[in-house]
């Protein structure tokens, strides 16, 4: 998942930026649409379906595949209520932190190539990281405590949430410390978002944070390129990733399926959103768009091994590195909310270790829908998920676009799909 700007604050159902009311409209009633492709797996199309109907969504597209191809793809509801455009598999979607996907598959190619090193130090590349500090409170003025850190932040730090930064979305400290310095958040998408201090001692413990957005500094540091154009020849056109980039196109913003805000009695309010497009970096944390079949593509790769279609992208052995546990003895724990308009708090697997791979979350033990233990997945803000089961050989995405983040009505709807998915597979 991924920040929404501190300047921008959900009111009434309206989203309000900077001051500005943007907009609200209620989604109006809409015809469900049929599946695109449903090959046989009536279930899930029954539970998608019912989502739409029931209110729990007003749109959603899933999709899955396994080594011998896409087996299900599925579009249900509206993609914009007021346009009446239908949900459809190239529906296009922000992907916000399922963009970190994307910039760990780049930064492991240039871990193949020699180019960067996991446990070299972040400053011989980016000297901005040469003297971090750690945050250690506020004194009684309300000024910040400031110490330098500790030991050196390494490019593993970064791609594993391990370097001290975190997000202010499950931060109170980092919340307060933008409120008192006036720090621009990270999704501001100004440069002076990488001014944040570190919580705590690079490699001491795992919070989630903008880690991958440095791993996108040093990609473009490394190649001499921005991510916009590094990610479009390494692996969105080899890909066949057409509708993939952080700068939209007329067209696809035309295909932009609605942020829905759900309220407290349950109904979906529409808002305008978009991330920036003159923006002053690329955020390799979460600034992507994509579709549900462009991102499957990249899925659908990693699952085999880092290729698709006769395009390899990875190395097996580079995958396979990507999907198991480089946090050692640390864990993935709950994220506390600190921003309830923007996240729920957030836990995939309460009461399960779970670890974290380049770029990863991995549960150690068997998920309670059906997908093996040692699989890997993450989200997106706009509650938007993905999984990957190497063991069972299926991956797996539901696409929604609706805040707050971890919404309870589309996780059950995920649990419902990955089932589905699970038992329409045994049977196949």
């Amino acid at each position: 998942m991924h920040n929404i700007s501190r300047r921008a604050v959900l009111t009434g159902g309206s989203l309000f930026v900077a001051g500005v009311a943007l907009g609200s409209t209620g989604p109006k009633p809409a015809k469900v649409s049929l599946p695109v492709q449903s090959n046989g797996f009536g279930s899930i199309d029954a539970a998608l379906r019912q989502a739409v109907e029931s209110g729990a969504v007003t749109g959603v597209v899933a999709t899955a595949a396994t080594p011998k191809g896409v087996v299900y793809e599925g579009a249900f509801g509206k993609a914009n209520v007021d346009a009446g455009t239908p949900m459809a598999p190239d529906t296009v979607f922000w992907l916000l932190s399922m963009t970190k996907v994307i910039t760990a598959t780049a930064c492991m190619q240039l871990v193949e190539q020699g180019r960067l090193h996991l446990d070299q130090k972040a400053a011989d590349i980016l000297p901005q990281l040469t003297s971090p500090k750690v945050l250690e409170g506020f004194d009684a003025d309300g000024r910040p405590r400031l110490r330098p850190a500790k030991r050196p932040i390494t490019v593993r730090h970064l791609l594993t949430h391990t370097s001290g930064y975190t997000y202010a979305n499950w931060s109170e400290a980092l919340t307060r410390y933008e409120r008192v310095t006036g720090l621009p958040d990270i999704a501001t998408l100004r440069n002076d978002a990488f001014n944040a201090p570190l919580e705590f001692d690079p490699g001491t413990r795992w919070e989630y944070g903008i880690g991958m957005d440095w791993v996108g500094k040093l990609i473009e540091q490394v190649t001499d390129q921005s991510l916009e154009v590094y990610f479009r020849e390494r692996i969105f056109q080899p890909l066949g990733m057409k509708d993939s980039g952080f700068l939209i196109s007329s067209e696809q913003k035309r295909r932009v399926a609605t942020l829905f805000n759900r309220q407290p009695d349950g109904s979906l309010v529409a808002a305008p959103f978009e991330m920036p497009q003159r923006p002053e970096f690329f955020m390799g944390g979460g600034g992507a768009f994509s579709t549900p079949q462009d991102y499957l593509k990249l899925l659908q790769a990693l699952l085999n091994g880092g290729s698709v279609d006769g395009v390899r992208i990875l190395r097996p052995e580079t995958v396979a590195t990507m999907m198991v546990n480089q946090i050692g003895d640390l864990n993935v724990h709950e994220m506390h909310t600190a921003h309830p308009e923007y996240s729920n708090s957030f836990d995939q697997f309460p009461g399960q270790p779970h670890k974290w791979g380049f770029s990863f979350d991995i549960n150690e033990r068997p998920g309670p829908n059906g997908r093996s233990a040692g699989s890997v997945s993450w989200a997106g803000l706009l509650n938007c998920y993905f999984w990957l089961d190497p063991l069972k050989k299926v991956t797996g995405t539901l696409f929604t676009q609706i805040l707050p983040f971890f919404d309870a009505r589309v996780v059950s709807l995920h649990g419902e799909f990955e089932r589905r998915l699970y038992r329409g597979l045994e049977h196949a």
